[in-house]
């Protein structure tokens, strides 16, 4: 399984896709009289972080996925942006360090042996390859899931074509509707 393949172009069109969701959210705010931090620290529930951690986190799973697949340096951001500009600059960055990130260097990741230790002391042993399809991709999406799902419970008009935007490039010419 080619690593690099499956994961930077994954990362950088789900990355770029987010920030294109925030500039709607940004958008909406200023149309509809919102403070931007309205939207920023919204949560879908008490115990859920607000938006501008889901898209840290969005972050911090990304280098994660670097660091362990690759041994790259982290580029995590150390803290919540606090303004749409903010949360855009941290996953431009994000995308930038994915996209540099050569196909080299995910050499010998798929039969990596990783070591996932969590806060409570748990363990788990996997290949680079189980740790990218079992681990890295569901803790990226999930963080990109709650991160719409809070941008629309707001009120943010945004649908299947915001979250799988990168899919028009494959849209065969002639075939779309009204066009």
């Amino acid at each position: 399984m080619d690593l690099h393949a499956i994961a930077v172009p994954t990362y950088a069109q789900m990355l770029k896709g987010l920030s294109n969701q925030l500039t709607k959210a940004q958008a909406f705010a200023a149309d509809n009289g919102l403070s931007p931090d309205e939207l920023i620290s919204a949560r879908l529930a008490p115990d859920m972080f607000p938006l501008s951690t889901q898209v840290r986190f969005v972050c911090t799973q990304a280098s994660d996925m670097l660091r362990q697949l690759t041994g790259s340096d982290s580029f995590t951001p150390a803290e919540d942006a606090t303004d749409f500009d903010g949360l855009r600059a941290q996953l431009a960055e994000a995308v930038a360090k994915v996209q540099a990130t050569p196909a080299s260097a995910f050499d010998g990741a798929a039969q990596k042996t990783i070591e996932l230790k969590m806060p409570n002391g748990i363990v788990f042993d996997m290949t680079g390859e189980q740790f990218l399809r079992d681990w890295a991709l569901a803790q990226f999406y999930f963080h990109l899931t709650a991160a719409y799902a809070i941008l629309r419970h707001k009120g943010v008009a945004l649908g299947k074509p915001d979250w799988v935007s990168h899919m028009f490039a494959y849209i065969r010419p002639g075939t779309l509707p009204g066009g």
